[in-house]
């Protein structure tokens, strides 16, 4: 009998609770090394997806890792991230990309996908260089082989995601395929609206939310929905909340405490779950979004468990779904990849 097809093998590095490599696993990809240093984000990958190493990166040689047709990593964001300092590359965790390059040279595989936040475009490297042009040379020279690479500003809503969540993605295709990757086409965006996604079932697991504090209870009380922080009466502000109205230009206007209507698109989830960093409050309850509908914002199936029902740490479940690629999104990258690379070639 003719052998079947074998699916391309994929090695996934940092790999969160596995929202990127769930993307993949869907479109017909191999997950045959996977590792994240992230206690919590190990245990949601163990209980849905499968095994997962989870040494330091640092710690690991290259041939602990198997062989594989792509490569994947979301190496950590917080450094260059417009919600966090932007450290950048003085933040040791902004130098992370440098060991997936030392795992890329002695693999080399087919594909490389890279994803990362907005804020790394704007990123200089140690030498002023921007930090996406030391990338792509980097990739481009490797091995004296290297990597045609293309990278793109996206928006998860253009792919099927309840959330306008920018991200740069790197597509880098070893040049001796001879192919350019062209990025799929957008998708229409009918049914991502916040009360699209609020239809859950009573028997799904995970709808439990993390408790607002008393001075957060206090303020979203007057915020309607499709409101912010901007609704709140003077008086009912925290006196850090003040200063800042006080001078709003000096602060950048910024919009806190956003509250989603039903007919919008939800806004980037974030790792903190925080109402200051986004908009986290339902649009018609004075509560947080459950476990549950952020995993929905972010595209994860309803019968992907974070946790138990015990929910022993359910801030940190909160962290590790903000941090996730979403599952749609990533499902998007790799169908195109997988038709544009892997479709046709020869069975293996």
């Amino acid at each position: 009998m003719k052998k079947g097809k074998e699916k391309p093998k994929m090695v996934s590095l940092f790999s969160g609770c596995g929202g990127l490599d769930l993307g993949f696993e869907t479109a017909g990809f191999d997950i045959v090394w996977a590792n994240d240093f992230d206690s919590d984000a190990q245990a949601v990958y163990r209980l849905n997806i499968g095994e997962i190493d989870g040494r330091d990166i640092l710690s690991v040689g290259e041939e602990d890792i198997p062989d594989c047709d792509i490569l994947t990593a979301g190496f950590p964001c917080q450094p260059f991230s417009n919600a966090g300092n932007r450290k950048g590359v003085h933040d040791s965790r902004g130098m992370l990309y440098k060991e997936c390059l030392r795992i890329i040279e002695k693999k080399m595989p087919k594909v490389i996908v890279f994803e990362n936040v907005k804020g790394l475009l704007s990123t200089k490297y140690i030498d002023g260089r921007k930090l996406v042009d030391v990338i792509v040379e980097d990739l481009s020279n490797m091995n004296g082989m290297g990597y045609n690479v293309d990278y793109k500003l996206i928006n998860a809503s253009d792919y099927g995601v309840p959330q306008n969540r920018q991200r740069v993605l790197f597509i880098g295709i070893r040049k001796d395929l001879n192919i350019d990757f062209v990025f799929p086409k957008k998708m229409d965006k009918k049914g991502l609206t916040v009360g699209d996604i609020l239809n859950i079932p009573d028997d799904v697991p995970n709808q439990v939310d993390w408790p607002l504090s008393p001075q957060a209870m206090e303020m979203i009380e007057y915020i309607p929905e499709g409101g912010s922080w901007k609704d709140v009466p003077y008086e009912h502000l925290a006196p850090r909340f003040r200063k800042i109205r006080d001078n709003m230009k000096k602060y950048h206007s910024p919009n806190f405490y956003r509250r989603f209507a039903r007919n919008e698109i939800c806004g980037t989830m974030t790792a903190s779950a925080q109402p200051e960093n986004c908009g986290i409050v339902h649009p018609v309850e004075n509560r947080r979004f459950t476990i549950r509908e952020v995993a929905r914002i972010q595209t994860f199936p309803d019968d992907f468990i974070f946790i138990d029902d015990n929910m022993k740490n359910i801030t940190a479940m909160y962290k590790v779904i903000g941090n996730a690629v979403p599952v749609k999104m990533a499902n998007a990258i790799a169908t195109a990849i997988k038709e544009q690379i892997f479709e046709g070639e020869p069975n293996q």
